[in-house]
Order: C-alpha cells, then structure tokens, then sequence
C-alpha cells in the first residue's frame, strides 16, 4: 500500500512506523516547513515522541498535495480543529480513490460535524465507502514500544473497514471491523469529555467510587447521543465506547485526564492549556457535545457539569454535587 499520514504529532508518528514495519510506503506530512525539515534529518520527534527513532525509509513531507498525490490510503492524524482547513487544500481529483481513515478524536466547534461528516461537506462527490475511521484505547506512547493494544476499524463499507484492518493489523496491533462510523467516531470523540470530568475527579480529591460512577454514567451519556445520531448501542460497550473511555480517564498518558486533574486541583484552563504541548481534544469537543445535545434534546448531564467547571469557572465540588443530587433515576440509558 501507498500511505499518507497527515499530522506528524504522536499519533502520525507512530502509526507511520507501525505502517512502515507492517509492509508499506509511507509519506508522513508534517504542517510547520521547518519542522520538517528537523524531523528528516534528526528522525526523531523531539516534541511528541521523543527517544523513538523513525526509519530513514519513511518520507518526510511539507508538501501536501504530493504528499496525498496517487496513495491507496490517507491517514488524517491532525487535531479535529485544524482538519477542514488543511484537507480543504487538496485536489479531488488526485484523492478521489483513496481512503481517507480518520484517526483523529474530536466534533467540529463550529458545525458540530464528525470527521466524516468534515470530509464530507467539503468533498460531497466522494463515494462513502472510502470514508473509515480508526479507533480504540491506543496511546501512541505504547503502541510505539509494541504494547498489544486493539482497536477498531469502521466504515459503512464493512470491505473499505476490512481494508483498513488489514493493513494495520499485526501481533501488537489487533484491529477489528465495524460498519458503524458514526458510533466509533461519536465514542472517540465524547470519552475525551468523560475523561476530564474523570481527571477533575483526581485533581480534586474524590475516591474510586465516584470515578467509576462518572465513567459508567458517562457511558450512557455517549450512547443516548450515539443512538440518537443513529449509532448501534454494542458500539459503545465496545473498543471505541467503553474500552476507550477506560484507558483515557485513568491513564497517565491521557492529555484530557491530565487537564481535568489540573482543573480539580485548582488551576484555570488557561493556564493548564499554555503549559501543554499537545492538543487535549476534549476541550473544545466539551463545547460540540453540550450544543449537540442540546440540539438533539439528549440529556448529558455530566458533560454539562464539565462544560460549566471548564467554561464559566463552576466549583468541582458544587458540580459534583449539583450531580448527586439530581431527582431519583431508573438505572437506564
């Protein structure tokens, strides 16, 4: 396969090697000229994968479209934020027979849209069925050192997610298929919310039980909104729901948990955010999901609280406790 990886942060990087190693001509983009150039020729990423040498066989690129130019896949690894205005520079015509597999996790501020849906708004002569995406409980820090770890691929082509999950997978990376885009990309996205409200959870001080509570009561938040958006409901129990979730709220890995810890231990966003190198998704995905919610008249009542702890400098523990003292429930979705 000819690949093109798109972002060269953590993620690009190690899925660039990943896919390099698997058998395949890879071309990795990096947005900034200059880093680029330091990346071709140190072949180290200091600034997000710092020690991991990458193989002098993978180009390294400034240039988009010949980056993108004639590949069988293109691999977008860019922060969701910043997608539409980098994918937007390239040439139909040359992308046209590609797949492009989203490995980014995070809704569009403005539009509210997925990245599916980013691809496409901008491209809609595309066919859908070479719209995929990649997801699952996958830190970059230990895929890199070959820690099994699985995750899944989805498309509403199953054969366009069997594509991909061929040329991913192999005896550290396991990746599984789904024809269930919205639901693996929903689950990505909103667990990064989930997460910082997981992290405020530490920050502040509160104990196991409230974590779990928040993580399996996150759970049904996703999936109400999941299923409203037309996602299945064993998405979200699954690699790219419940799986994910997991790793991101308790790993020291994950940059939303950190965010959330910083916040519940007293800090103003930002100042947590200026001392960061890499994007926390979460962030900016907290804003699309409350508005998404509300547009879609789903309740997601722990992604409110994050919102109003991130935004308008609410008290974690008042929101923790505005949170425990709702009315009675049915344990339900």
């Amino acid at each position: 396969m000819k690949i093109a990886v798109l972002g060269a942060g953590g993620w690009g990087t190690t899925l660039s090697i990943l896919l390099y190693y698997n058998g395949h001509d890879v071309t990795l983009w990096e947005y900034k000229k200059s880093y680029a150039k330091i990346l071709d020729k140190s072949r180290i990423n200091h600034l997000y994968l710092p020690g991991i040498k990458i193989p002098q066989e993978i180009k390294i690129s400034n240039n988009l479209q010949e980056t993108c130019s004639d590949k069988n896949i293109i691999v977008i690894a860019i922060p969701s934020q910043h997608i539409r205005d980098v994918i937007k520079k390239l040439d139909f015509d040359s992308i046209k027979n590609s797949i492009l597999l989203s490995v980014a996790k995070g809704i569009e501020k403005n539009t509210l849209f997925t990245v599916s849906q980013i691809i496409l708004d901008l491209f809609p002569k595309i066919n859908k069925s070479q719209i995929s995406v990649l997801s699952g409980p996958s830190h970059a820090e230990e895929v890199v050192k070959r820690i099994p770890t699985a995750v899944v691929a989805a498309s509403k082509d199953l054969e366009t997610a069997k594509t991909v999950q061929v040329t991913f997978m192999n005896s550290y990376f396991r990746v599984y298929s789904s024809d269930d885009l919205i639901g693996v990309e929903l689950g990505g996205a909103f667990k990064n919310v989930i997460a910082i409200g997981a992290g405020i959870i530490d920050g502040a001080g509160f104990g196991d039980n409230t974590k779990a509570a928040i993580m399996t009561r996150g759970v049904a938040e996703i999936t109400r909104l999941g299923l409203a958006m037309g996602a299945k409901p064993e998405t979200f129990a699954g690699l790219s729901g419940m799986g994910d979730l997991i790793v991101t709220c308790m790993s020291k890995h994950s940059r939303n948990r950190y965010v959330g810890e910083q916040i519940g231990k007293g800090m103003k966003l930002k100042d947590v955010l200026k001392k960061m190198t890499m994007v926390a998704e979460g962030v900016e995905t907290t804003r699309s999901v409350v508005r998404l919610s509300e547009k879609m008249k789903i309740e997601t009542p722990i992604a409110n609280e994050v919102y109003k702890i991130l935004f308008e400098d609410k008290d974690p523990i008042k929101a923790t406790n505005d949170l425990m003292t709702r009315n009675m429930k049915i344990e339900s979705l």
